[in-house]
């Protein structure tokens, strides 16, 4: 007999974004459509002046600081969120960053030393893992949390990561060609590129009996997750979206679920050409034969691209759309591409009756991660 897995609890939760971070306020904020981008100045011409920074974090502070502040405030709420701020003794940090402050900084000796420390001052115990795996960062450390809890070596992961902005970035950014002339419209006939942010955002992850032991009320069921490369490119998706759905399949395969039992999908939505009609084609294809459409949306358009940190602040997004059973508006989108055959969220927050939803990232290199939620049964809340 096959034993099932382990039912995994998202328990506390907290999110740095350009939005601010309180969980109920920025929520709020995403379903009124507002938008953290902004111009913001840069001594040398870029493709776009545009981005999202942190209201709250010192602009001046040294690139490393920088990081390391984000990073250990919004541990200490999602702790605190999940009531574990004094017991943190058998908590497994799992954090991740796309670069984080590296690229500018040419004398970094470890690309994991941010992480050991902001972990320990956050009051963590144990050593933490460290993830690097681009834009699906934040989603591939949930991933790893997840596994670690279903095979016995722990009963409480803190998984998510963190970004800021750097000058590196920026101008690498500006130089492929990916950003944003006249703002971030992802899905939408004019999207002319992606707009880049920081944030951070971490979730508690413990086990049902964990969570049950101490009296903790799940926000929802982190049921599965699935993950796969294509190794396409160093930057370019690939455009058949095979490798896309693949990530998707393995995902719900792990969750025990079907495709037409999925009710919204967070999806990537960068606003570039090639990712937003991978992922258009993708979800069309994949859920054609759905008696009724996943409804679609996304948040960069309101936190702009936070590399690193997206698959966490995504998958946030995610639990707070099924527990209040509502989705955000994609900022910016007016007019959607002509290949996208389910419903979008445009202009106004929608309602949206789903019990099971997808969190969806596309990293440089051929990541792409799917992460599998459930809203929380009501003998839970």
């Amino acid at each position: 007999m096959v034993s099932r897995p382990v039912e995994v609890w998202v328990t506390g939760m907290a999110w740095s974004t350009a939005l601010g971070d309180d969980l109920a306020g920025v929520w709020q904020n995403l379903l009124a459509g507002r938008s953290g981008i902004r111009s913001v100045d840069f001594p040398v011409a870029l493709r776009s002046p545009l981005a999202s920074p942190l209201p709250d974090l010192d602009p001046a502070l040294p690139l490393p600081e920088r990081q390391h502040r984000l990073t250990v405030t919004t541990l200490r709420r999602a702790l605190q969120d999940a009531g574990l701020a004094k017991t943190t003794a058998e908590v497994v940090p799992v954090l991740a960053t796309s670069y984080g402050h590296h690229l500018d900084v040419p004398e970094t000796e470890s690309l994991s030393r941010w992480a050991v420390e902001a972990a320990r001052e956050a009051g963590c115990q144990r050593a933490p893992i460290t993830v690097s795996t681009a834009c699906s960062a934040g989603a591939d450390a949930l991933l790893l949390g997840l596994s670690l809890l279903r095979r016995g070596f722990t009963d409480t992961c803190l998984c998510g990561g963190a970004d800021i902005l750097t000058p590196a970035k920026r101008l690498g950014h500006s130089q492929l060609g990916t950003l944003a002339v006249d703002g971030l419209r992802a899905f939408d006939r004019a999207h002319s590129g992606t707009v880049l942010g920081e944030g951070a955002g971490f979730l508690v992850l413990e086990t049902q009996a964990a969570a049950l032991a101490r009296g903790a009320r799940p926000y929802g069921i982190f049921a599965g997750a699935g993950s796969a490369n294509d190794a396409v490119s160093a930057v370019a998706p690939d455009l058949s979206g095979g490798c896309l759905a693949l990530a998707i399949r393995r995902a719900l395969c792990d969750a025990g679920l079907a495709a037409h039992e999925v009710g919204c999908v967070s999806t990537h939505g960068t606003g570039t050409r090639l990712n937003d009609e991978v992922e258009a084609r993708t979800y069309s294809e994949l859920f054609a034969s759905s008696p009724r459409s996943p409804l679609l949306f996304g948040t960069k358009g309101a936190f702009g691209h936070t590399l690193g940190a997206t698959g966490a602040l995504e998958a946030i997004s995610l639990l707070l759309a099924l527990d209040n059973q509502q989705v955000p508006p994609i900022v910016g989108l007016e007019n959607p591409l002509a290949g996208i055959t389910l419903p979008l969220a445009m202009r106004t927050a929608l309602a949206c009756p789903a019990e099971v939803g997808l969190s969806v990232t596309l990293g440089f290199g051929g990541f792409d991660t799917c992460l599998v939620f459930q809203r929380a049964r009501e003998a839970m809340r």
